[in-house]
């Protein structure tokens, strides 16, 4: 279950109290609005996605003028919290870069767990443009790769100024994971390993062997107040507090789970040392 069908759900709940403190029936709201008579009911059951005008028709039909602005600020937001990749990166991996960067930047606590690569925070220039090269590829774009890795680089900025504490979690396979070639793999590893002294920075490894305790892809923590998930698909914005609450547990685990300070240094030296042999 995703917070969007969830927020549907929630709206549709919403919009059902409307409908019966109008004491209209279902069919009565559609005939009304001209609608087929199931579409009331897929939208009550958050089986069917709310536009703008669908909610201004509902205010209308049930007396519910005051209730509009609110509903549609909620329409809004599930429209804002599922993002395809191909919406996402419409105006440029740039654009995304900077807006991500925004949000870095009006964030204190910044907490983040990758299972398979280096988050953004930590990424050398060459791992980063290995990394959307490969996402571009992916998504059949290949539009302003240079200006998104400067972007990208220039996010980095909060890691030496401000109030900002980030904590940044990485699976084991992430040191493996082959971003690019050897060479690349070699400068991140080692430029990890120097990131490591850095104050406001922790910076952990989740053991491959670690416990299994919950199914988790990668996330990020902007205070308390938003979580972004990436999938294959899309970005999704994720601020219900219970839901919040959830993926700090989460990675709260998974800290417990980690190898920090000398324990990381130690892993990160010995896949370093194995990629330069293998150079």
């Amino acid at each position: 279950m995703n917070n969007v069908s969830e927020a549907r759900r929630d709206l549709g709940t919403r919009l059902r109290g409307l409908r019966l403190a109008a004491r209209l029936r279902g069919y009565q709201l559609a005939q009304e609005a001209g609608w087929h008579p199931a579409k009331v009911s897929r939208i009550e059951n958050g089986a069917q996605a709310v536009s703008e005008s669908d909610v201004a028709e509902w205010c209308r039909i049930t007396g519910a003028a005051d209730e509009y602005p609110d509903l549609l600020a909620t329409v809004r937001n599930i429209s804002a919290a599922w993002m395809e990749w191909r919406r996402v990166v419409g105006h440029g991996y740039t654009s995304h870069q900077r807006q991500i960067g925004g949000l870095e930047d009006r964030t204190e606590l910044l907490r983040g767990y990758d299972p398979q690569v280096f988050h953004g925070l930590l990424q050398t220039p060459n791992y980063a443009r290995a990394l959307m090269a490969a996402g571009m590829a992916f998504l059949n774009t290949s539009r302003d790769l240079d200006a998104a890795v400067a972007a990208r680089v220039e996010r980095q900025s909060i890691l030496h100024r401000g109030r900002h504490r980030i904590y940044l979690l990485v699976g084991e396979q992430a040191l493996s994971t082959t971003v690019g070639d050897d060479a690349v793999m070699v400068e991140q590893l080692q430029h990890v390993i120097d990131l490591l002294s850095l104050p406001r920075l922790v910076f952990g490894i989740v053991p491959a062997r670690s416990p299994y305790f919950r199914r988790v892809t990668d996330f990020v923590l902007y205070d308390r107040r938003k979580v972004l998930v990436e999938t294959v698909t899309a970005e999704s914005a994720i601020t219900q507090p219970r839901e919040l609450s959830l993926y700090e547990k989460v990675f709260v685990k998974l800290s417990e789970q980690a190898s920090h300070g000398w324990s990381a240094r130690v892993l990160l030296l010995a896949e370093l040392e194995r990629r330069q042999e293998s150079e």
